[in-house]
């Protein structure tokens, strides 16, 4: 049986004792890594603001991995200075650490867990546009446990990354520049169809927010109360993509008013393309 003296001593080789931990140089190490993470939190978004717009995304997505680097490099550099690393000794100290984990911040740790899984699979990046659950904004920052969507009401909402495990992400432009915008139309049945397409194709085409780059296209299905229009084109900037709907909106129904077409005022839509 281990005697209590066996005991201190294997804690004495567990830990440094109180004299010869230098906790001056974890103050700075700490202080540093603070002060390199606030560095990075603030340069990066306001190059990303003020630089190319093509390195804007890339650069905001750099944010969330820089960070987690650094404070990766200070619990790597502190613990040597704290602890006295061998491998029965590690093995001591990451048992331990599991236990309290897994009791305590259960939850917090799946956040964690999964907010290193949204890293590597990068269902979101800072800039992208995405709905989960029934929230939809754009991805303003992506911390260890959360992100942070800014949605088109300018509300900040703050989602955990745990709801990878049980919510759909639907993200509307992948990392891409711009996404696809839609602009319904339903009309009643009798009219040229060929005529109202042709004419929402020219609208979206005349736009000030379209990026000429990308197609633009209308569908339509037939419902029983009459033709349900969509017309999908992209914006330049996806942040204009609400004007752009409006725009599209508006223009399009003096477009259709025009070629005399009537709108449906009593919708029950059973089915979208």
């Amino acid at each position: 049986m281990a005697t209590a003296q066996d005991v201190q001593d294997g804690g004495v080789q567990l830990v440094h004792s109180f004299q010869d931990i230098r906790f001056w140089e974890i103050g700075l190490i700490v202080a540093g890594t603070w002060a390199a993470i606030w560095l990075v939190r603030s340069t990066f978004p306001y190059l990303a603001e003020r630089g190319p717009s093509r390195l804007r995304l890339y650069l905001l997505a750099a944010v969330p991995i820089a960070r987690l680097l650094l404070m990766v490099l200070a619990i790597v550099w502190i613990v040597p200075i704290v602890f006295n690393i061998t491998l029965q000794n590690f093995l001591v100290i990451a048992g331990a650490a599991s236990v309290a984990i897994g009791f305590a911040f259960k939850d917090y740790v799946s956040s964690l867990i999964a907010g290193v899984v949204a890293l590597v699979e990068r269902p979101y990046r800072p800039g992208d546009w995405v709905k989960i659950g029934s929230d939809y904004g754009e991805v303003r920052n992506v911390g260890l446990r959360a992100i942070l969507l800014q949605t088109p009401d300018d509300n900040a909402v703050t989602v955990p990354h745990s709801t990878i495990w049980t919510d759909r992400i639907t993200n509307a432009n992948d990392g891409a520049e711009t996404l696809q915008c839609v602009a319904d139309f339903y009309l009643l049945p009798r009219h040229d169809g060929a005529l109202v397409r042709a004419l929402l194709k020219d609208v979206a085409l005349t736009s000030p927010f379209l990026n000429y780059g990308k197609s633009v296209r209308v569908v339509l299905h037939e419902e029983p109360w009459g033709t349900h229009y969509k017309l999908r084109a992209y914006p330049f900037d996806m942040r204009d993509q609400f004007a752009f709907v409006s725009d599209l909106t508006v223009r399009g129904k003096l477009a259709i008013a025009d070629a005399g077409a009537m709108e449906a005022v009593a919708l029950t839509p059973s089915s979208t393309i």
